[in-house]
C-alpha cells in the first residue's frame, strides 16, 4: 500500500515537472536575446565605436547596437522567440535599446520596419517598438511602422492582429489599430480620433510591395536594389509630405487609400 502511494506521488511529481518545463519553454526561447540575420541584399551594418561594420548572413547583432540599411539595403532578421523583423533601405534603427528588458524589441530612428511578433497559442507575447514620437504595443502580430522625415513623423499600419499606439511625448489614450487601418503620428500633435478603414485596399498594398522585395530578394544577383519605403509609407511618401503634413491633424485610415511603394530600381543602382 505504501509502494502504491509513493509510486503516485513519483507520478504525480513528474507531470508537475513536465508541466512547468513546458510551460517554461518559450520564457526559455528567450534567453538569447541576440538577432540572427537570415536574409539580406544591399549594404546592411551595425554601428561600433562610430563606424559601419558590414554584416553578412548569419550574422547575430547584440543588444543596443544599432542596424543602418544604405540605399539599396534589405534585411530580415530572427530573434529567439521566432519573431521577426524587416529592415528596408535608408533605414537607422536600435535593436533591443533597454535590456534587459526583451519587450522594447527595436527603436526607430528613420526608415522602415516590418514586424512579425511569434506567439504560442493564446499565450501573449507582449513587444513593444518605439520612434521618437510614437510607442508601439502588440502582442502577437504583423505590422510597419516607418519614421518619415528629421521631425520623426510615425506612421504605423496593421496587416494583422491589433496594435495600441500611443504619443511618446504628448497627452493622451493609446489608439487601438486592427488590420487594414493605419495612423500617422506628429511630434507636437497629440494622436486625434481614428477613423476606421475596413477595406482590402491597404492589405493589397502591403502584399504587393512583399512580393516586389521577394523577387528582388531571391531572383536576382547580390548587390540589387530593394523595393521598400525607407521613407515611404501609408498615407504619404517620405520627406516632403512628411513636411507637407505639419500643421495638420493627426490622421488615421479612412478615405482615400495610401500610395503603393515606389517600384524597385534596376539591378546595379
Amino acid at each position: 500500500m505504501l509502494r502504491r502511494s509513493t509510486i503516485g506521488q513519483t507520478a504525480r511529481t513528474l507531470l508537475l515537472a513536465a508541466l512547468v518545463v513546458a510551460c517554461l519553454a518559450p520564457l526559455a526561447g528567450q534567453g538569447t536575446p541576440a538577432a540572427k540575420l537570415i536574409v539580406m541584399t544591399g549594404r546592411v551594418s551595425v554601428l561600433r565605436d562610430g563606424a559601419e561594420w558590414a554584416l553578412s548572413v548569419g550574422s547575430v547583432v547584440a543588444p543596443q547596437q544599432m542596424i543602418v540599411t544604405g540605399p539599396d539595403g534589405y534585411a530580415q532578421f530572427q530573434v529567439s522567440d521566432g519573431s521577426t523583423f524587416e529592415v528596408f533601405q535608408n533605414a537607422r534603427m536600435q535593436f533591443r535599446a533597454n535590456p534587459p528588458n526583451w519587450q522594447d524589441l527595436l527603436e526607430v530612428l528613420i526608415g522602415r520596419v516590418k514586424v512579425r511578433i511569434q506567439h504560442w497559442g493564446n499565450i501573449p507575447n507582449h513587444n513593444r517598438v518605439s520612434t521618437p514620437t510614437a510607442v508601439i504595443s502588440v502582442r502577437g502580430t504583423v505590422f510597419d511602422v516607418v519614421v518619415e522625415d528629421d521631425d520623426y513623423t510615425t506612421v504605423v499600419s496593421v496587416e494583422e492582429g491589433v496594435v495600441a499606439v500611443r504619443h511618446q511625448h504628448q497627452p493622451g489614450d493609446a489608439k487601438e489599430l486592427r488590420a487594414g487601418e493605419w495612423i500617422r503620428v506628429f511630434m507636437n500633435q497629440p494622436i486625434a480620433g481614428t477613423q476606421v478603414d475596413h477595406g482590402a485596399v491597404v492589405r493589397a498594398l502591403l502584399r504587393a510591395a512583399e512580393q516586389a522585395i521577394y523577387q528582388t530578394v531571391y531572383r536576382t544577383p547580390s548587390g540589387a536594389g530593394v523595393p521598400g519605403s525607407g521613407g515611404s509609407a501609408p498615407g504619404g511618401s517620405s520627406g516632403t509630405s512628411g513636411q507637407a503634413d505639419k500643421g495638420k491633424a493627426t490622421t488615421t485610415g479612412g478615405g482615400s487609400a495610401p500610395p503603393p511603394p515606389p517600384p524597385p530600381p534596376p539591378p546595379g543602382n
